[in-house]
């Protein structure tokens, strides 16, 4: 993590983009699928509907679409970019990693481009060497995106996760600025320890696949809900706290706070601990449940395309996930609301072509 007052150069978010697919999966759909009802996923969850992608859309697709949104936003073109950093845990394929099929369709050929595995706290990690890349003076334009297509590995038989989960992308531009602006902080942490909690069995080396692993649904999210909610909330709190500490700030100084949207119930318990009251505490979970990686860079971009975000707000984030991992981050915003919310179409509202 960089955090160091020296830093060569500061570093900035100068556009943002997201996309999420067409197809809408709620409740009652889901209550026609498995044992389960709307009522019971609201009260437990929060969440009310999410989207899923087409047969012919894979995660580079959803990505694709979130960058270029960035890099108009930013007024950037992509052969600007010097590293695509991409996180996701459910790429096109192995090989060739999903970056490096994005960074050829959206024709960023002078880019470096790489997956990044940190399950729902992978954006937080790729902010963070973007960050370290843009200060370091090693980059002058850094791609950060968070894509999903959890819909690919989730078990329909399965109520308690099936219900949580969506897919979506969303991207965010550092570029560098000057020193004391931008992004203050960067937090990072790894527990392997708890890396059973939440997992998917099956599928590469350590297990790969077989007809045995198919048919026991080795290939989808496995989840212990219990332990995994006492650690997220310790974990986004003190987070939180530790980048706020470093960027000078106390909570109260906050105007917006964006957590990862894993579960309503998360959000409110780490809210209510860091004293903010629900009005600086951005929530989208009903609209698109879980989209692990993706989750922040939407509702960051949903922020910002709504004029929600103004220069000299002071914004945090948080996140955690399997692995298990965690972060977050502290940030004074810097692009002004009329180039941000100019000519922008909803993101979600219609499913444009892919190349």
């Amino acid at each position: 993590m960089i955090r160091r007052p020296d830093l060569l150069r500061g570093t900035t978010i100068t556009g943002t983009g997201m996309y999420v697919p067409e197809r809408v999966l709620t409740n009652d759909d889901l209550s026609k699928m498995v044992d389960t009802s709307d009522e019971w996923i609201v009260e437990r969850t929060g969440i009310r509907e999410r989207r899923i992608a087409a047969p012919d859309q894979a995660s580079s697709d959803l990505a694709l679409l979130a960058c270029r949104r960035a890099l108009e936003m930013a007024g950037a073109d992509a052969k600007d970019v010097d590293h695509i950093v991409l996180a996701t845990t459910t790429p096109d394929r192995i090989l060739p990693s999903c970056a490096c099929t994005v960074q050829q369709k959206l024709g960023a050929t002078r880019a470096a481009a790489y997956d990044v595995f940190a399950a729902c706290t992978g954006f937080v990690y790729g902010l963070g060497l973007g960050r370290a890349l843009v200060s370091a003076g090693m980059a002058d334009t850094v791609l950060v995106v968070g894509v999903e297509t959890l819909s690919r590995i989730v078990d329909y038989t399965d109520r308690n996760t099936c219900v949580l989960f969506g897919d979506g992308a969303g991207a965010a531009l550092l570029q560098a600025c000057e020193t004391g602006v931008g992004v203050h902080s960067v937090d990072m942490h790894s527990d392997g320890e708890l890396g059973e909690v939440l997992e998917v069995p099956a599928g590469i080396s350590r297990n790969p696949a077989s007809v045995d692993t198919v048919e026991a649904h080795e290939h989808f999210i496995r989840m212990q809900g219990k332990k995994l909610y006492p650690f997220a909330v310790r974990s986004m709190e003190d987070s939180t706290r530790r980048c706020l500490e470093w960027a000078g700030w106390s909570p109260g100084d906050v105007d917006l706070f964006i957590p990862h949207q894993a579960n309503r119930r998360i959000i409110d318990a780490v809210g209510e601990r860091l004293g903010l009251g629900p009005d600086k505490v951005y929530v989208n979970i009903e609209r698109y449940g879980n989209t692990s990686s993706a989750s922040i860079p939407i509702a960051l971009d949903e922020c910002v395309r709504a004029g929600r975000l103004k220069p000299g707000d002071k914004l945090a984030l948080a996140a955690f996930g399997g692995g298990a991992t965690w972060g977050g981050s502290a940030l004074t915003w810097t692009l002004p609301v009329a180039r941000a919310t100019r000519g922008q179409a909803a993101p979600g509202a219609v499913r444009e072509a892919v190349s």
